[in-house]
């Protein structure tokens, strides 16, 4: 019988765990630039753009502001939105975006931002997008007036 040196075993060990991290972390990325892509839609008033990722069964919770309410499934997702872009005149809004933050894992991923989205009636959210098997299936939009975003 031959033996594997410990040494040996720990390094294969080490490796499955590098192995599986590397995975792990790199679960996210297409996720993150459909969010990216998400967002750059909601400013630019982009129907198509906004609606592309959501998964059928897909819920939205937008907190606060005279659209608060939950929204379940794309038809609803859709005539919130159609709410939203009609509000400011089906213009473009300028926007001001921090920094994605992803958490991901083999299941999905959850990615945040704040938001300041001018306009008509200019707005500041905190955005969660929930993203598995690569469709959006939870949004939330919370109205955070207190967001102060860098120009």
């Amino acid at each position: 019988m031959t033996r594997t040196p410990r040494s040996f075993s720990l390094l294969i060990a080490a490796l499955s765990v590098w192995g599986m991290a590397t995975h792990l972390a790199s679960a996210g990325p297409l996720d993150e630039a459909r969010a990216q892509a998400h967002l750059t839609a909601v400013a630019a008033g982009d129907l198509d753009g906004m609606m592309r990722d959501y998964d059928e069964d897909a819920y939205m919770d937008w907190i606060g502001g005279p659209l608060d309410g939950r929204y379940r499934g794309k038809a609803q997702i859709k005539a919130v939105w159609q709410k939203f872009i009609a509000a400011n005149a089906g213009l473009p809004r300028p926007a001001n975006f921090s920094p994605l933050v992803a958490h991901s894992n083999a299941k999905g991923a959850t990615i945040h931002a704040s938001a300041e989205y001018g306009g008509t009636t200019p707005v500041k959210v905190w955005h969660a997008l929930t993203f598995r098997d690569g469709a959006l299936g939870t949004e939330i939009w919370q109205i955070a007036p207190a967001i102060k975003l860098a120009p």
